[in-house]
Order: C-alpha cells, then structure tokens, then sequence
C-alpha cells in the first residue's frame, strides 16, 4: 500500500503529512464524519487525501471502544469524569449501536458519539487531542523514513538499469 501511495508521485512530506492527518482525525471523536473532515482538511492544507483517507479507518467499530477508553483515559488526567471501567462499558454499547446504523448515515454515526454526554466527551476531546498530536508525530516521522528509503531503493534500481 505504501509502495502504491509513493508512485502517486506525491513529496513524501505529502503523503507523510496525509498519513498523520488521517491518524490525527482517526483518533478525535468524530466518528462518522472522519471521512468527510479529512478530505476537506487534506484539500485545504493539501496533503496526500488517499493517504489521510487510508489511516482515518484506523477507528472503526471493532477499535472504538479501545482507543476511545485510552483517550479519555488520557483526558480524565486533565478534566475529571465518571470512572474508566463505566467509560469502556458505554465505549463498548456505543460500538455496538454503531453496528446497526447504515454505513452511509454518516451523522448518525457521529450524533451516537456526541450523546455521550459532556461528562465523557470533554475529556474525550481532551484525551484525543493530545494522543492524536503525538500519534500523527510519529506517523509523520515514521512515514517519512519509509517512503525515502523506497525512493531511494527504486533510484538505484533505475540506476543499475
């Protein structure tokens, strides 16, 4: 997939910068509209949108309630909130009423999210931010030491050509 991403003949800082855009937005509490939000910001601040579109599914129903409970976790560190354990429980309910809404309704999916409740959701805000920041960091990093050695490794190629 990388491979794929790099003959769009994209800059890797492009494709780099979509990768940890995707992964920033992945892991906000925008469910349902991550799609929508990282094409829009990818065009804007242009960025690789294939890239940003491919990492955004990092949050899907099956890892919601994981990264959401660390990320709020994380929030709750700064802004108080109901327990951890009570967290994952509606973590875990919310994933499975993602489940029975169609995947085109998109601002249902994202309307079930924000029914959490201010309690749950500012420090799930504030979690996210600052994982996301760090995630998006390293997949920036990341990204940017991989796709070079692949433009290096298929320059040599063409050299020994």
């Amino acid at each position: 997939m990388i491979k794929w991403l790099v003959r769009l003949r994209r800059s890797p800082r492009s494709i780099a910068g979509g990768f940890a855009l995707g992964t920033f937005i992945a892991l906000t509490p925008t469910f349902g509209i991550q799609l929508f939000l990282v094409l829009a910001i990818a065009t804007v601040i242009n960025v690789n949108r294939a890239a940003a579109m491919l990492t955004v599914w990092v949050t899907n129903v099956a890892t919601i309630a994981p990264i959401y409970t660390f990320n709020y976790w994380v929030g709750s560190l700064f802004w108080e909130g109901p327990a951890v354990r009570e967290v994952y429980a509606q973590f875990l309910d919310l994933a499975a009423k993602l489940v029975t809404i169609d995947i085109w309704a998109v601002l249902d999916q994202f309307r079930v999210v924000m029914a959490l409740g201010q309690e749950i959701i500012i420090p799930l805000v504030i979690g996210s931010v600052i994982v996301g920041f760090i995630c998006a960091a390293l997949v920036y990093l990341i990204s940017m030491v991989v796709i070079r050695f692949i433009l290096v490794k298929r320059q040599r190629k063409k050299q020994l050509l």
